[in-house]
């Protein structure tokens, strides 16, 4: 004999407290999506929000994992070619299901991996990116976000200066004249304390984000010091070693780098776009950290790189 099961969730709670965000955080999924010459299979992680008004207890939580099944098994169809399209599409479904609630998130993280060749030796390898995407859904429209998290390598510009210093006052000892020893320093960069990098750029449009993965992944390894590869013989080791010391960077001018490099390769990006860019240094020399961080709209990052 069948039953009605309660439906405890939709109950007052004892208190009525509104709850911005109720879901559900690692839950991890295959995503295969449609790529130009072959599809990109991707182990990625989800986290799904809806919001909670003050006289419901609790949401339906299995719509949450419902939705997450239903748009990736569509990817699978090749209905889907943007990450940030099935999240945007994860969010609507999401708000549809979910009738007491006005706001959907979804936010996902993937490791993606990159076939690249070596920057001396020429030697196939592969290296790793995270791709960030994520999308809000209420009833105004949604918002999509795509970006990336790459490693790098930085050259502390203060300690490479007190390096240079030494080094003028050393070859002066020996004898070497001020030209020499300026055409010397101008070639051959001084030493400076390294640490690995960690550049964040994404890209939120309230429409799909007018920008490509592989372009936002490129200006992240660009605005660092040097890109770093998995595979280094030593004439890579060389290469590596030599492009970090003669750009040594600050954090804050990763993060610069970043900004302007999403202006100089996207002219006609809505002014309206949100641009978030980040640089964390994990220090060699030091026990912290540092970090730059900017959340800013194309239209002000535009104002500011041109004054």
């Amino acid at each position: 004999m069948s039953h009605q099961l309660p439906d405890v969730q939709a109950d007052e709670p004892d208190v009525t407290v509104g709850l911005s965000q109720v879901g559900v955080t690692g839950v991890e999924k295959l995503v295969e999506l449609e790529g130009e010459d072959r599809p990109y299979v991707l182990t990625a992680e989800f986290s799904v929000f809806v919001d909670l008004p003050s006289g419901r207890k609790g949401i339906d939580m299995s719509r949450n994992m419902e939705v997450i099944d239903e748009v990736l098994e569509d990817a699978v169809d090749g209905e889907t070619d943007r990450v940030e399209e099935l999240c945007g599409e994860a969010a609507e479904r999401l708000l549809a299901k979910h009738e007491y609630t006005t706001t959907a998130e979804v936010e996902m993280e993937a490791e993606w991996v990159l076939r690249e060749e070596t920057p001396a030796s020429g030697r196939p390898t592969q290296g790793t990116v995270d791709i960030i995407a994520s999308a809000t859904a209420t009833e105004e429209g949604t918002e999509e976000e795509i970006g990336c998290r790459v490693t790098g390598m930085t050259v502390c510009p203060c300690s490479q200066g007190m390096s240079e210093s030494r080094a003028r006052e050393t070859l002066e000892e020996l004898g070497v004249d001020e030209e020499t020893t300026e055409a010397f320093l101008d070639e051959v960069p001084q030493p400076g304390h390294s640490q690995r990098g960690h550049a964040t750029l994404t890209v939120t449009q309230d429409t799909e984000p007018d920008v490509d993965l592989m372009e936002l992944i490129d200006i992240a390894r660009d605005s660092m010091s040097a890109r770093i590869y998995n595979l280094a013989k030593r004439p890579d080791e060389d290469h590596m070693t030599y492009a970090a010391h003669a750009n040594a960077k600050f954090v804050e001018d990763c993060v610069r780098s970043l900004a302007e490099g999403v202006v100089d390769a996207y002219p006609d990006l809505d002014d309206e776009a949100v641009i978030h860019v980040k640089q964390e240094n994990d220090e060699s020399i030091h026990q912290h950290d540092a970090v730059a961080e900017r959340e800013v709209t194309m239209a002000r990052l535009r104002e500011e790189l041109s004054a």
